[in-house]
């Protein structure tokens, strides 16, 4: 039972960690489904997050990812699959708040880490100034071999 209890205050240190980590947008959790039945651990699950962006009023962008289970999962040492769905859209008038840049790299918005040992998911943020819109893209990083999973939203300003 104690062992449970440490496991399970390590889990909420890790995941309040990653919750402030890296640059931008302000993260809510909004709901998760479980996708694999574990009996003595939590279970894999699918995770939607709702990222406001900080330098855009009333954007706002709706992430799907995997999420592993298991005791590993539970202590932040279980690597979560690159596989995800993002979703943009401007929830009230838009309205630029920051700089944003117009360049072919963008802007990385957010970032978490997705496991122990350098893999990173990232919300990049890209300006098309000639069809005045954003583009958001949401993709992984690992040291050695990146993930060519990814998934893009646009979002058309006023």
């Amino acid at each position: 039972m104690m062992r449970a209890r440490t496991i399970a205050a390590i889990s909420s240190a890790v995941l309040a960690l990653s919750a402030v980590a890296g640059p931008g947008l302000a993260q809510e959790k909004i709901g998760e489904v479980s996708t694999t039945f574990r009996l003595m651990s939590p279970n894999d699950k699918v995770v939607i997050e709702r990222y406001d962006d900080p330098k855009v009023e009333n954007v706002s962008c709706y992430l799907s990812r995997a999420e592993t289970g298991g005791w590993s999962g539970a202590v932040g040492l279980a690597e979560d699959p690159s596989r995800f769905s993002i979703a943009c859209r401007a929830v009230g008038p838009t309205r630029i708040v920051g700089k944003i840049p117009a360049d072919k790299k963008g802007e990385v918005v957010f970032s978490e880490d997705t496991s122990i040992m350098f893999k990173e998911l990232r919300i990049s943020r890209f300006h098309d100034t000639q069809k005045n819109v954003l583009v958001y893209l949401v993709w992984s990083t690992k040291l050695i071999d990146g993930s060519p999973y990814n998934s893009i939203s646009v979002v058309p300003l006023d």
